[in-house]
């Protein structure tokens, strides 16, 4: 196995790289998805936002648009998309299609199959939507979706996404840092861990009732982690809010790591001096474990972590040690080593 480690100390926050600096996975404008195709395709979007939110709400308050997947609280923070890109983050290869991405998705609390949307957008109720934060820190609070998004500087970025299925999306997120939010809420020193945790209604998600899953999902990183600035919570997709089945209204995104950890429809935030126990951990430890980075020289028990599959045009490609990203996080596992920082 390879080491990519520095003398950092994981324990301390990381300052959030300079955009001067070229990171490993910059690449020319020339070679990325031509700005003038995605920026037509945003104006469009644009300019028919209005008749997509109306559409959404003829179909009932809270409600996901049967077409669109976007309803309930997004409807609230439309007029915030598109949002503008964030030109530090760009990636090799083009965008995944939107109609692939938005049909093609892991969300439990709907099924155990990748068809979840139909199934996300009819059942997901986002409106009324509040974010708890809680545990360690300073400034606690319980705040409506609606209100921690425009209270945050929203901007677009470009990142991959890693399954720990060995397949790979390409996606436009819009969002903020997840440092904002630890800024607005002060953790207190003796926080170490960040946790998450999804809504549970078994009302409006089927999923749910199936009991030998431990409802609610959950995630966690460490504060390290969650300081870094790659570690984005997502509230937009393609130029507007994000669908139901995308996890709706907020979700995480950790481009390094496998996407089981980027936990969809948050409801709550929690700083902690214990390390949490996440969802697919509590399932198999074995082959999910709490860290979760990418490693293409480290194997699933099951299939190789070698290559994966690039949804769109299906060709295989070589995966790269932390999904390409390890200049910006390889620091944050310094004297780590004998962690399994790879399941």
């Amino acid at each position: 196995m390879r080491a990519f480690f520095s003398s950092a100390d994981p324990s301390k926050p990381l300052s959030a790289p300079s955009l001067q600096q070229r990171p490993d996975w910059f690449i020319p404008e020339r070679q990325a998805t031509p700005e003038s195709v995605w920026l037509n395709r945003r104006g469009l979007m644009k300019g028919l936002g209005g008749a997509a939110i109306m559409a959404a709400a003829s179909g009932g308050a809270g409600r996901a648009n049967a077409a669109e997947g976007v309803g309930g609280a997004a409807e609230k923070t439309a007029d915030l998309y598109p949002a503008e890109r964030n030109e530090a983050y760009k990636i090799e290869r083009e965008l995944t299609p939107e109609e692939v991405n938005s049909s093609y998705n892991n969300f439990y609390e709907y099924g155990s199959h990748k068809q979840i949307a139909a199934a996300a957008r009819r059942n997901l109720v986002t409106d009324p939507w509040s974010i708890t934060i809680d545990g360690l820190v300073d400034n606690p609070e319980t705040i409506a979706f609606e209100d921690l998004v425009r209270a945050m500087p929203l901007e677009e970025r470009l990142y991959r996404l890693r399954c720990v299925e060995a397949w790979s999306m390409t996606i436009p997120w819009t969002g903020f840092p997840l440092r904002a939010l630890l800024a607005r809420v002060s953790p207190r020193p003796e926080a170490r861990y960040v946790r998450f945790e999804t809504f549970e209604n078994a009302k409006m998600a089927s999923g749910q009732r199936q009991i030998w899953y431990p409802w609610p999902y959950v995630e966690g990183v460490t504060l390290a982690e969650a300081q870094n600035d790659l570690s984005f919570l997502v509230t937009g997709a393609y130029g507007k809010p994000i669908g139901a089945e995308y996890g709706a209204p907020i979700r995480l995104a950790l481009p390094w790591k496998y996407g089981f950890k980027s936990i969809k429809s948050l409801v709550r935030i929690s700083f902690t001096d214990e390390r949490p126990v996440s969802f697919w951990e509590q399932i198999n430890a074995r082959e999910y474990g709490f860290w979760a980075n990418v490693n293409p020289e480290v194997a699933h028990p099951r299939w190789s972590q070698a290559r994966e599959r690039v949804l769109h045009t299906r060709e295989e490609v070589p995966t790269q040690l932390f999904n390409g990203y390890g200049a910006q996080v390889a620091g944050l596992y310094a004297g780590l080593e004998n962690e399994a920082l790879y399941r």
